[in-house]
């Protein structure tokens, strides 16, 4: 571990009790989603009563974020705690970002917003909700899309650096002359800066001085719009959107795929197993947010499920497991800050909130800093640097609630990791084999086509038997796997076959850390 972190937090060794709660007079509920989400896919909120405005010109009026006194650019910048306590700051010194491309597969990304200036560099909406770039913020939580973004790649701003440069420059000419003051005196000469200075980015990593800064600063986005809530009744089902957003980012060039979303249901629909599949073997990062006990996710959903997928938990500020804004499960692979954050929302405005929607932007993110000073390693080999150089939390080794451990970003950016041939969090393929049955014994494992389009899953009616008890499955609501953002609310629904596989598949492996 490095030292940036070391005995600042005395984090406790486990999960214990709900955790104390920051308190704010200008907190503001978010309305969740409607009960046409419950069991499938979401975008995961963060617990009721944790988002709070800037109250900046610009914001739209019907965002639903409460109008606070506006703060500067530079003051929520002072609120990014964990670019310093999880050694992003430590890793800009050897990588930013640059040369990567990551996909937010999520609301939209307000590509205008000055805190995300020249990042977006392409997109789509598979909604049929928003525009052609996948830039028109969509759905119940149009705001969610721009805050992943901008704690993922955000770059700041230099807004307040100019009002001040501004203010000086008017200073200095209101200054009197010597010939003009009425005493005699000689009156100063103008500080040369406050006359001809003009803010500039930081030159180690591109960002400007005020305003969000993202872990990645010099990583581009991939806007993929989807609208998974119930006011788009004839778009394109959520099983759907996220299908083709996977597929599509894949096809475009992403190294990295961030999604801040979830169900409350451990399994999904063969269509994802055909997207991921085709990520897995095109050598693409897949980061989930694990979702949030307060919103109803009580354990894991997909897609934070599927098997080569790296999910994220959330952390309070003292480093320990959030209780409302995290939860738990076999598939959480590490740990990253989720409660408070800062971002940034539609039309200029900041914002804080929690949750792990904003953990596992923090954690793709990382990922980039690691392809961009690793570019030809491959995916898995980048999640086993993140879990190997986690530090350890809760029981000993890995466990539901941390996973492998606590991000340490500089440490996955330049520590000395030994190499791996799979991927720690399993592979799709493994997973597809021996879960989709085909009805004739000897079915092929599915391979990439000669096209590289990735091949058909071979698949039986009937599911996996198991020994594991079998609970009754509570009636869904909205029949079928509906993903929504994470910011999720639902009822659990056990799943117990996709779980059982991923618990079979997880005990065969020894992870080398």
């Amino acid at each position: 571990m490095s030292d940036h972190r070391s005995g600042r937090r005395g984090r406790a060794p486990r999960l214990g009790g709900r955790q104390p709660r920051l308190t704010t007079a200008s907190r503001l509920a978010v309305p969740m989603l409607t009960a046409a989400l419950v069991g499938g896919p979401v975008l995961l909120p963060p617990p009721a009563g944790d988002w709070t405005g800037s109250g900046e010109p610009g914001a739209p009026a019907d965002s639903g974020w409460s109008a606070l006194p506006a703060a500067s650019a530079d003051e929520w910048r002072d609120q990014q705690y964990w670019l310093d306590e999880y050694g992003f700051r430590d890793a800009w010194g050897t990588s930013q970002g640059e040369g990567v491309t990551v996909a937010v597969i999520d609301t939209g990304i307000d590509a205008d917003h000055p805190d995300l200036g020249g990042q977006v560099v392409g997109g789509i909406d598979v909604s049929g909700a928003g525009n052609d770039s996948g830039t028109e913020p969509v759905g119940e939580m149009s705001e969610h899309g721009t805050l992943v973004a901008s704690v993922l790649a955000g770059r700041g701003n230099n807004e307040a650096a100019l009002r001040r440069a501004e203010e000086q420059r008017r200073s200095a000419k209101a200054t009197p002359t010597p010939s003009t003051l009425p005493s005699g005196e000689t009156a100063p000469s103008p500080d040369p800066s406050a006359t001809s200075s003009t803010p500039t980015p930081d030159e180690a990593t591109g960002a400007w001085p005020d305003g969000i800064v993202g872990v990645a600063p010099r990583a581009e986005l991939l806007s993929i719009s989807v609208h998974l809530g119930s006011s788009d009744p004839d778009g394109p089902s959520p099983e759907d959107q996220i299908a083709e957003a996977v597929t599509w980012a894949v096809d475009h060039g992403a190294d990295v795929i961030n999604m801040s979303l979830g169900s409350t249901r451990q399994d999904w629909p063969e269509s994802w197993d055909r997207a991921f599949l085709h990520a897995e073997q095109n050598d693409v990062v897949v980061v989930a947010a694990a979702g949030n006990r307060a919103s109803g996710t009580l354990t894991a959903g997909a897609p934070a499920t599927i098997p080569g997928v790296l999910t994220v938990a959330g952390l309070n500020p003292d480093g320990t497991a959030s209780w409302d804004s995290s939860t738990e499960g076999i598939s959480i692979g590490v740990a990253a800050p989720a409660d408070p954050l800062v971002g940034a929302v539609p039309g200029g405005g900041r914002t804080e909130w929690a949750g792990t929607s904003g953990a596992a932007p923090l954690v793709a993110g990382l990922a980039a800093l690691i392809r961009s000073e690793y570019p030809e390693m491959p995916a898995h080999q980048v999640i086993h640097r993140i879990l190997a150089t986690a530090e350890d939390a809760g029981v000993p080794g890995e466990d539901p609630v941390y996973g492998h451990g606590i991000i340490d970003a500089a440490a996955a950016v330049t520590a000395d990791v030994g190499a791996v041939d799979r991927n720690p969090m399993d592979t799709l393929a493994d997973w597809i084999r021996v879960h989709r049955r085909a009805e004739s014994s000897g079915a092929p494992t599915p391979t990439a086509t000669p096209s590289g389009e990735p091949a058909e899953p071979t698949s039986a009616p009937d599911p996996l038997s198991t020994e594991l008890p079998q609970a009754a499955v509570p009636a869904d609501p909205a029949p079928g796997l509906q993903p929504a953002l994470v910011i999720g609310t639902g009822l659990v629904v056990t799943g117990l076959a996709a779980t059982a596989v991923v618990l079979y598949l997880r005990q065969r492996r020894s992870p080398e850390r």
